[in-house]
């Protein structure tokens, strides 16, 4: 198993001690990586149990692991996503943030998740990705990912964006705006769903796009088909634009640069315990208010 920590909260780093020490006793090899190993403390789990350690972003961290298991919020999640990605090991998140939507335990769960690891009891669901392409006088000059969206926003607060945006190589709206967010049905309770955009159910394949704050009579959220291909291009005399992935990598976008966001051709798989439908998950997540359901009327 390939241990993901978020190290800068002691909770985290004394759950990821715990979970490395259930894991060893039950003849798991835990495999680290580099800067979270000094900072958890257990230089002892890798000479007993002769575990790998890894620097962080090297692409061989998840290979050969049956599970990246993360330990934190959404944010450390999709940090294990891009670890886990390029192997296509199956992700298991335990949620020691907020919302915590993509974790499948929580903390008190330990034991719980620990005890399905072992016995090899969970379930592995894929999830859509999206692949990005910025180009600039016709040139390929960035490329990338995301499992929740790629963004292109302002990178000052000054002014607002001059955009023009584009479905299927089309034409579809000019905005003035503070950004667009092109997101999938995974991220569409992410950074999507702050913009007004819809929630999708996982299990239907589709893209989104949401402008931010966007000065114009037609500037609702839009879902459209999986093979569809987005494209956002950023107008002369705009000021800084830059494209988030995930909201962890940037890239800056001189003026004129064309963002084309289409399905990923690698998915992102997930480790799943529970069979629970997305809307308890929903209403669990964000705390909905059910009272007074009394089910199917027989």
């Amino acid at each position: 198993m390939l241990l993901v920590t978020h190290t800068g909260r002691e909770e985290a780093r004394q759950v990821a001690k715990e979970a490395a020490h259930r894991l060893t006793e039950a003849g798991i090899k835990v495999r680290l990586m580099a800067e979270e190993q000094s900072e958890l403390g257990i230089d002892d789990l890798r000479d007993r149990h002769d575990a790998s350690v890894f620097a962080d972003g090297d692409p061989r961290a998840a290979e050969g692991c049956e599970l990246v298991v993360v330990l934190g919020g959404d944010g450390t999640i999709l940090r294990g996503a891009e670890l886990a990605r390029a192997s296509g090991t199956p992700i298991l998140g335990v949620n020691l943030g907020h919302v915590g939507f993509l974790a499948e335990s929580e903390r008190d769960d330990l034991g719980y998740t620990v005890d399905h690891i072992v016995r090899r009891s969970y379930a592995v669901e894929e999830r859509m990705t999206v692949d990005v392409v910025v180009r600039s006088n016709g040139h390929v000059v960035a490329d990338g990912w995301a499992l929740n969206e790629a963004t292109v926003e302002k990178a000052s607060r000054e002014r607002m964006l001059d955009l023009v945006a584009e479905i299927d190589g089309r034409a579809l709206s000019r905005w003035g705006c503070d950004g667009v967010v092109m997101a999938t049905p995974t991220g569409s309770t992410a950074y999507a769903f702050s913009a007004g955009g819809p929630v999708v159910w996982p299990d239907l394949e589709a893209l989104l796009m949401v402008p931010i704050s966007a000065h114009a009579l037609f500037a609702r959220p839009m879902v459209v088909s999986p093979s569809s291909e987005l494209a956002v291009t950023v107008q002369p005399r705009t000021p800084g634009a830059v494209l988030w992935c995930d909201g962890r990598r940037a890239v800056d976008l001189p003026t004129g640069a064309r963002v084309e966001v289409r399905r990923g051709e690698h998915p992102v798989r997930l480790a799943r315990l529970h069979e629970a439908p997305f809307t308890d998950r929903l209403v669990a997540k964000f705390a909905l208010p059910v009272e007074g359901w009394r089910g199917a009327r027989s």
